[in-house]
Formats: C-alpha cells, structure tokens, sequence
C-alpha cells in the first residue's frame, strides 16, 4: 500500500489558522465503525457518545517553546527548532542558515543563549547549550511558539496557552497533541460527574511529525524515535476499565501510539524508553478502542494510524465528506471520534 491511497484534496481555506473559542467549541464527526456511520457534531456533545465505566487516555506531554532565533559569531542569521534533548543542556535540533555552521562554533540566540554546535547527527545537529544554570528555563522564556509549518503566521502571546492542553505536565514535544486541545475544564467536569474515568501517558512529539512519508520509512516499516513513558498506573486505569466493561478511549494518535508501543511485546505492561513503531493499515489494536483525534495532512503517518484504526476506505470518505462540510483541519481545527 502506497502513501498516495492517503492523499486527497484539501482547499487552503480550510486549513484553521487560529484556535477556536472556547476549546470545546469545535465540530465533531462521528465514525461509526460498525455502521459505517458518519455523524456530524459539536465537540461539546461528547459526552452523549461517551459511557460511564470508559477510560479516556490522555498524553500529558508539554510543549517547549523549541523555536529559537540568534545569529552566528559572523552576524549571519540562524533558526534553530528544538528537535529533543539528550540531556539537561545536549540536544538535538534542526537548523537553519545561509551557510551550515562549524563543528565548535557557537550561536547567540535570544535572551543570551549560547548553543555550541557539536556536529551532525542524521538530519539533524547536536548542539549544547551554555549562559544558564539550565538553558531549559531560559528557553521557556525566549523560544517561541513552534507553530506546525501549515499555520502561515508568527506565533503570538496567546498561542502559548492555546498550543497547549490544559493538563499538559511533561515537558519536552515540540508539537502539541492537538486531539487534547478541544478538552476545557467544563467538559472534564461533565464526564466526571457521568463516571468516565482519565488515564494520562506520556509521549514527547519529535519535529518528525510534520515530515513527508519517505519511501524508505514506508520500507522500513519505523518512524523517527519518540519518547514514551506509560505508568503503572495507567496499566492499573486500563485493566479496571476493562473489568467493568468500558472502552480505552485514546485522546489522540499519540496517546494511542503511547498505548501500542507498550503492548509490543504481547503484553501490555508500563513501559518507558523510545519508540519507533509505525502503525499502519494491517496493524492489529491491543489496547485502543475507540479514538479521539484532530484531521491529518495528506499521506502522512497520522493519516495512516487513523486508517489502520478505522479501515482505509472508510477513513478517506470521511475525510471527502469533511471537506465537503467545511470542517476546519489540522492543529487548531476540528475533531473526529471513531468508534
């Protein structure tokens, strides 16, 4: 199976470039698996497809202002995006200059920040940052937004809150877990009160993300490594689910990658490390039984993951019927529920 059996056509319009108000307040599809239904809906009517006894799974990971700007020794500028850390000051990042920096060299980026480049490491650079106690708060401080390259603004004071859940806690993506972005305190307060439980994992979204499908990703059958760790009190919230008969309810392709990666051995169990498992059609669920997610880009590996779940044929339709509606897609758009 070819990447091009996900691709179709989306108008630019559609493409949202501002988060709606309030975070509950985008449209809904529903995906009945078994139907074969497609239901259009508010994400605020969640609950009424949502069972008392089911486990909503969250990823907890926070996103890191990975953007940073500075010049090189020679005034040339440069453009560094966090790509993740080694370390409390080593990381990995991509970078952007007119002319590729030296081995030994060092950037002056905002705020005093100083990245010493230690060389290649694949695609990207490793870097080791200096001028602070730990460039990690520093960073905070001065990085920006790290927007998804199809949001065609400078990111602003508000994307600081907005690119964020509400419940994020981990420290260290560079792209949001944006199914989680439609949840506000309102709607954590309905599901409660009807019995639905929460679980969180946690898996740190590399810049790889927004990277076209390459042939030989598809050939190799992995993705680019991605942190994940999953609790023991997560596997605790997934087994009482299921022996009261509810349903795992990822919140997100990644809390459902979290989920799987941690079921690869043919038990799910806690797990900590990096995972590159690429979930595709032909992939056989363990743990994930219904999904919560944002529209994806064309032939991307998200699209892939949401098809693999729900079939592929059936998936594409929807997303026809998406635009078709006039859906908002992408990070700041709106939702689908696949049952």
């Amino acid at each position: 199976m070819t990447d091009t059996v996900f691709d179709y056509d989306l108008p630019p319009e559609l493409i949202a470039q501002t988060p709606i108000t309030p975070r509950s307040g985008s449209r809904l599809m529903v995906l009945d698996r078994a139907r074969q239904t497609v239901t259009d809906r508010l994400f605020v009517d969640l609950p009424g497809h949502i069972r008392s006894g089911d486990l909503l799974v969250f990823n907890d990971t926070r996103v890191v202002p990975a953007r940073l700007y500075g010049h090189r020794p020679t005034g040339g500028r440069v453009e560094l995006l966090l790509e993740r850390f080694l370390d409390r000051t080593r990381a990995h990042v991509a970078l952007r200059s007119s002319k590729a920096p030296k081995e030994g060299e060092v950037l002056v980026l905002e705020g005093g920040l100083l990245a010493t480049v230690l060389g290649r490491a694949g695609e990207l650079t490793e870097v080791v940052f200096g001028g602070s106690s730990d460039p990690r708060d520093l960073i905070d401080q001065v990085g920006h937004v790290p927007l998804p390259p199809y949001i065609t603004r400078s990111d602003t004071a508000e994307d600081r809150e907005r690119y964020q859940t509400i419940y994020a806690r981990e420290r260290g993506a560079v792209a949001a877990p944006t199914a989680g972005l439609h949840f506000d305190d309102a709607l954590f307060d309905a599901l409660a009160i009807m019995g639905v439980e929460r679980a969180f994992v946690t898996l740190h979204i590399g810049a790889g993300t927004f990277r076209p499908v390459r042939p030989e990703t598809i050939a190799a059958g992995r993705l680019h490594p991605e942190r994940v760790e999953v609790t023991d009190s997560c596997v605790e919230a997934v087994a009482a689910a299921r022996d009261r008969g509810g349903r795992v309810i990822a919140v997100g392709t990644t809390s459902a990658r979290a989920l799987e990666a941690a079921a690869q051995s043919g038990h799910f169990g806690p797990f900590s490390g990096d995972t590159d498992l690429f979930i595709r059609p032909g992939f056989v669920f363990q743990v994930t039984e219904a999904l919560i997610t944002n529209f994806h880009l064309p032939e991307s590996t998200l699209l892939m993951l949401v098809s693999a779940f729900a079939g592929t044929d059936f998936v594409m339709a929807a997303y026809r019927h998406a635009v078709s509606q006039r859906y908002r897609f992408f990070s700041y758009g709106d939702a689908m529920l696949l049952l």
